[in-house]
Formats: C-alpha cells, sequence, structure tokens
C-alpha cells in the first residue's frame, strides 16, 4: 500500500486537480513476497518456486485528487493456480516475456494460459490494476466512468 501511496503522491502534488491514481502489486506464496525479479536467474528461480502452486497476487491502488481533499487506498487479492512445468518449459515462458518488471516473474496477459492453469477472482488485478474494483470506487465517489 505504501508504495501505491508513493507513487500517486509524487503526481498528485504537480496535478492537484487531478484524479492520480497509483498501483503496486506483489505475489505472496506461503507468506513470502515476491517483488520484479532482479535478473533472469532470479525470475526463473521465482517461476520455479510458483509452478504447480497457487499463490495470491494483491494489488494495492490509492486514488488522489488533492483539489477534492480525498485520498482513497484500497487493495484487491486474487488466487492463481500456475500449471506444473518442467525447467526447459519456465526457460521457454520467460524467453517469450520481459519478466524483469513483473511482479512473480510472470504476466497472465502475456502467453499466461500457457503457465496459468485458473485463477479466483481479477484477470486485472493479476495484470496490476484491478479495474473492476477501481471502477466501483470512482462510482462510489460520484466520478463519471464511461463504459468500456
Amino acid at each position: 500500500m505504501q508504495n501505491a501511496q508513493r507513487k500517486a503522491r509524487a503526481v498528485a502534488g504537480r496535478h492537484p486537480e487531478s484524479l492520480i491514481i497509483g498501483a503496486d502489486t506483489i505475489v505472496v506464496l506461503d507468506g513470502r513476497i515476491f517483488g520484479k525479479p532482479r535478473d533472469p536467474a532470479e525470475a526463473g528461480r521465482m517461476l520455479q518456486q510458483l509452478v504447480g502452486r497457487r499463490h495470491e497476487v494483491i494489488t494495492a491502488v490509492c486514488l488522489i485528487h488533492r483539489s477534492l481533499d480525498t485520498e482513497i487506498t484500497f487493495t484487491d487479492t486474487t488466487r492463481v493456480w500456475m500449471r506444473s512445468l518442467s525447467r526447459d518449459q519456465i526457460g521457454e515462458y520467460l524467453n517469450k516475456i520481459d519478466p524483469l518488471d513483473k511482479a512473480g516473474a510472470y504476466a497472465i496477459q502475456e502467453h499466461g494460459e500457457g503457465i496459468v492453469e485458473r485463477i479466483e477472482g481479477s484477470f486485472s488485478n493479476v495484470m496490476g490494476l484491478p479495474t473492476e474494483r477501481l471502477r466501483a470506487t470512482l462510482e462510489k465517489l460520484g466520478m463519471a466512468v464511461s463504459p468500456g
């Protein structure tokens, strides 16, 4: 939550008349937090730990509108079941994406069907922004949200 707040606050001061949205996503397996891997080797180790198991993807979102004196922070959690994969299959997947800017070293929207067995919760949350929850929060604030 602090990272999402920091991101939003860094921009909100320069744009007090705008709604600013900051978000940050982590992957949690057995109480261990997986952020973005530092290098390809760490990406491989992360995926090796995740495959064949269930983990949670948690995204924190911070909404700030300075001129309306509004700051709201919330989290959304999605459960993800990964397929059982060999080291070679993990390597093939990592060669298809850039894992270094993704929590847990994977992107469900990029060839995710090959590594993710199923999810319980928001697909967009696993991508890094829970759009359904964001839309509901904006509507509660009375902010117009266009369809789609």
